[in-house]
């Protein structure tokens, strides 16, 4: 059985979201900054980018997922990364309104679980089979994933930004054991991996 793992990016006073998420702005107000090193360092973060999408299934809120909030209607949505997301392997969403899976290219199926953190996982182990599981936020999932003690390794990636306020990583999550176990860095960015001794 593989690690769960986190990889989510963070403001030095420990937003991953910036205030005001909406559409237009889907990370809120000036969080965009917090992953300027993907796009604008990719060759000296490689190793890194890959690890974040290696995982056998993924498991994410549905914030992260996309704008549309309360039942789904009729809408359409299929996530903010076009026709074919970077996951390529199943995406369990969290969600209190039922939904059909959704197929896109390359691999990746969205499907909607809404009856908790724990079926989620059970769905994305199945799913993931001897591969690791990732949870790939927003700040209330991976919240709520640390706190029931369902992450074997988290890794922050922290930029040098402050945000003020958004969504604040490590709320209500009790006195986690993080050990330290790998730091890399470059002008964008600070990776720090910790394992989680349980």
């Amino acid at each position: 059985m593989g690690l769960v793992t986190c990889d989510i990016g963070i403001s030095v006073d420990g937003f991953v979201a910036g205030p005001n998420q909406r559409l237009e702005e889907p990370l809120g107000d000036g969080a965009e900054r917090l992953h300027r090193w993907m796009f604008e360092q990719p060759e000296a973060n490689a190793e890194v980018i890959e690890k974040i999408t290696a995982a056998g299934a993924f498991i994410m809120g549905r914030n992260m997922f996309g704008p549309v909030r309360g039942t789904w209607g009729d809408s359409d949505w299929t996530g903010w990364w076009g026709e074919e997301p970077p996951y390529h392997a199943p995406v369990f969403v969290l969600t209190h309104h039922p939904r059909e899976s959704v197929t896109m290219k390359g691999g990746t199926t969205f499907h909607f679980v809404t009856d908790g953190i724990e079926a989620a996982m059970r769905r994305a182990r199945e799913a993931a089979g001897d591969q690791d599981i990732a949870v790939a936020g927003g700040a209330q999932t991976v919240n709520q994933y640390l706190a029931a003690g369902l992450i074997d390794e988290l890794r922050l990636h922290i930029a040098p930004v402050v945000l003020g306020a958004g969504e604040r990583l490590f709320a209500d999550v009790g006195d986690l054991p993080l050990e330290p176990v790998a730091v890399s860095h470059t002008d964008l960015v600070a990776h720090v991996t910790y394992r989680l001794n349980r």
